[in-house]
């Protein structure tokens, strides 16, 4: 089987969706000769031309604005916000007329729009250009939040998403763009709402997303060496949420560990901690859970500090021996 870069395989996403329907078209800040500030839709405006990937003012509320009209008027607008930390611009836009436009419309108004955006540290973009800001928005009813993690997931999530009626924010990480994976060539879509276990384990249940899953992996793989067999979940989307392919993971290991870059507090580790408290798979605990996520400050532009304040493998490590020898 081929394989494509995250970047590629959101690219390609895009164009066969904007092939498949002529109602699908692209809008956002430096998208068409220069393709993006991360290269996703370079080629496209050659392509399909300024009615169809349409460059924007540098106004966030404007570009979510008219995204919105366009979704209620029968388009299906893919809407970029170069960085989620510029979602703070439009909050407006996306949280009290987006989200809510179907369910004051009594269902009469369908809003197929996606917000494309990304988020997370690792190139030295500063506290303004580096937050993970997800857990906002899986606050927020009437949004669906998905945050893929390989090509494959993030070509058939993206699809799934432009053919869906509600509004997606759809977030990126810009570390990620880069990694590699297997793609197949005919067409598939993947189901939002739907966890997927990226490794078989019995001990220790990890839940990871985004670039930590790399991390989440390569920990797991050290910790092989030691006898501890761990099991890596990735939600796929936050918003719906798969809990029952947690709760089962948990019942089978005894234990759970979530990895987030977004802070600890009140990320999106807090809710799933909180759905297997209610769950039956509390009393499958054989230790407390662990959380493992970004330092709770703003993320420095200096790289040792930028590196300090994120989780690594070595945190994730520690974390899941706590939760094995905590019995």
């Amino acid at each position: 089987m081929r394989e494509l870069t995250v970047r590629e395989a959101l690219r390609e996403a895009i164009r066969e969706e904007m092939v498949r329907d002529e109602k699908v078209f692209v809008m956002g800040e430096d998208i068409t000769e220069h393709g993006g500030i991360y290269g996703v839709t370079k080629g496209l405006y050659q392509e399909f031309g300024k009615d169809r990937i349409r460059i924007t003012p540098i106004s966030e509320g404007a570009i979510i604005g008219s995204a919105l009209g366009a979704a209620m008027t029968g388009m299906r607008p893919i809407a970029e916000l170069m960085y989620i930390d510029f979602s703070t611009v439009a909050m407006d836009q996306i949280v009290n007329q987006t989200a809510k436009m179907r369910f004051m419309s009594g269902g009469k108004l369908e809003v197929p729009l996606v917000i494309r955006t990304q988020g997370g540290g690792g190139r030295g973009s500063a506290a303004q250009h580096s937050q993970s800001l997800e857990a906002w928005f899986m606050h927020v009813p009437g949004l669906k939040v998905v945050m893929p993690s390989t090509p494959y997931d993030a070509k058939g999530l993206l699809k799934t998403a432009v053919r869906d009626n509600n509004p997606v924010l759809f977030i990126e990480q810009k570390m990620a763009y880069n990694f590699s994976g297997e793609v197949p060539e005919e067409e598939y879509l993947i189901p939002f709402g739907k966890a997927d276990i990226k490794k078989a384990g019995t001990d220790v249940t990890v839940v990871a997303n985004s670039y930590m899953l790399p991390r989440a992996i390569k920990a797991s793989e050290e910790l092989k060496e030691e006898g501890i067999d761990v099991e890596i979940i990735d939600p796929l989307t936050l918003e719906p949420f798969d809990k029952e392919t947690i709760i089962k993971s948990v019942s089978k290991t005894g234990r759970l560990v979530v990895v987030h870059e977004a802070v600890k507090r009140c990320g999106f580790g807090a809710e799933i901690a909180s759905k297997i408290m209610e769950s039956d798979a509390f009393y499958y605990l054989d230790a407390p859970l662990e959380r493992v996520a970004g330092m709770e400050a703003p993320i420095p532009y200096n790289e040792k500090l930028e590196n300090f304040g994120m989780p690594d493998v070595e945190g994730i490590k520690a974390a899941i021996k706590r939760s094995c020898y905590k019995h």
